[in-house]
């Protein structure tokens, strides 16, 4: 017999059975709770983000620096290693606000937007990291080799080693959890707040990857990648019960990507978006594919449950 959660108690599990995109849907939702949350999180995140802004300006400004350079459409600041570490960082900080509206607005325990199992199964996400590798680099090469036949360049290039430290050590230690903010932002939040309401988890599959795109600044195929990428990680967190996949995949594709264009002496310009060429369709095709099919593949192997228990 199955012991139904006590109502007076603040935190309330989700019944057993669920997928992970209906896991907000606890014995005490109700149809504000998600709406309400989603708010909170807006204003706190823009309050937090000027705040951190302002901190940094005037560190900057007693340390004698000159702060900020304004470019089209953003400020960013001068010195791009402290302007990418300031970028991930106000990213990196939704996931304690998304965790503590589950907690507060929702009810709910907050692991349940991590997995099915209320946590992050570190194991699976560990799993996921060689494959996601694997992907990244057949995409990168692949879309290369199309470049290469189409007689553009790659535009890889080499700075040197100076300089080049301090640069990878904030990839590497700031890029993944940049990366897992957005993933419980767009596949965690906004899919679960959906599957709240509608039973077919592709509504929120698909609004969240067009907000996920928009939130970007691509243009022409950039979109079509961004919002292919949010649709493939939604995908796999729903038929995986979990974030663990798309952390994995957004974590090494971005550390790639950032890695790459700080080797090349070009990190000021990783941040800026815009255009790709249609060369890069073909690698995203291998990316997704490769990854796609193998977790897939590797989920079934490794006996991953999809469903609350």
């Amino acid at each position: 017999m199955i012991q139904q959660p006590s109502l007076t108690s603040w935190i309330v599990p989700p019944p057993p059975g669920l997928r992970y995109d209906q896991l907000a849907r606890t014995p005490v939702h109700r149809w504000w709770r998600p709406l309400l949350g989603t708010v909170l999180v807006v204003v706190v995140y823009v309050a937090l983000t000027a705040a951190l802004g302002l901190v940094a300006i005037l560190l900057m400004a007693v340390s004698g620096a000159t702060p900020m350079a304004l470019s089209p459409g953003r400020i960013l600041f001068e010195d791009p290693v402290l302007d990418l570490a300031f970028q991930l960082v106000s990213i990196a900080i939704l996931i304690p606000l998304l965790l503590g509206a589950a907690w507060l607005v929702q009810r709910r325990p907050p692991g349940t937007l991590s997995s099915v199992a209320g946590r992050v199964r570190w194991r699976w996400l560990l799993r996921c990291v060689p494959l996601a590798v694997l992907a990244v680099v057949l995409g990168e090469v692949a879309q290369s080799l199309v470049l290469l036949a189409t007689g553009v360049s790659p535009g890889y290039g080499w700075a040197g080693w100076s300089n080049l430290l301090v640069p990878l050590l904030v990839i590497l230690f700031l890029v993944p959890m940049q990366a897992a903010a957005e993933e419980y932002a767009f596949r965690g939040w906004v899919v679960q707040a959906f599957g709240a309401y509608l039973r077919n988890p592709w509504w929120g599959i698909i609004i969240s990857s067009a907000v996920f795109a928009a939130f970007h600044g691509y243009t022409d195929f950039g979109i079509a990648y961004t919002f292919g990428f949010g649709v493939l990680m939604g995908w796999l967190s729903v038929r995986t019960g979990g974030l663990e996949a798309a952390i994995a995949l957004h974590a090494v594709n971005n550390v790639g990507a950032f890695g790459v264009a700080a080797v090349a002496g070009e990190l000021g310009s990783a941040l800026q978006q815009g255009s790709l060429p249609w060369q890069s369709l073909v690698g995203t095709i291998v990316q997704f594919g490769v990854f796609g099919v193998g977790v897939v593949v590797l989920a079934r192997k490794s006996g991953i449950s999809v469903e609350g228990g």
